[in-house]
């Protein structure tokens, strides 16, 4: 299975936002649609369709808020395609994507503590955590690049 990082356009936009996660753990996240409302208003976002060969399976978005940073808080793979190592493939994708823009020396992420999936796979390529946010809500992880 080929795993590609893909521009969001008019063509394929509505399958990106047709894309679901299991029940337990849309809490953790907001859709597909407000996050790529929302890149449309802030211009420092930056958002990316997962595919599997030629098929969208997800979802990731960063923000580039500072000369410096590139933030990852949006990040998830369709129910029907997890547990298959596509969210991993995906993560050190962008990962690459983001350690080419010219001057970024940090990542950040976040997670809800009690998502120990997020928590393995953000560990396991590479991410530390650093403690919990300021709203005391959210666990932030980060990465020299």
């Amino acid at each position: 299975m080929n795993i590609t990082l893909r521009e969001i356009t008019k063509e394929n936009y509505m399958d990106v936002c047709d894309l679901e996660v299991a029940d337990d753990q849309k809490r953790h996240l907001s859709s597909n649609m407000e996050s790529l409302l929302e890149s449309k208003f802030y211009e420092t976002m930056i958002p990316r369709a997962i595919y599997a060969d030629d098929k969208p399976v997800g979802f990731i978005m960063g923000d580039r808020g500072s000369d410096t940073k590139v933030g990852i808080f949006r990040f998830m793979i369709d129910i029907n395609f997890q547990n298959k190592g596509i969210g991993r493939s995906a993560l050190e994708l962008a990962i690459a994507e983001i350690r080419k823009i010219e001057g970024i020396k940090q990542i950040e992420i976040c997670y809800h503590p009690d998502n120990e999936i997020a928590k393995r796979l953000y560990l396991k390529v590479g991410f530390q955590e650093v403690g919990m946010d300021e709203s005391g809500e959210d666990m932030w992880a980060e990465m020299s690049v």
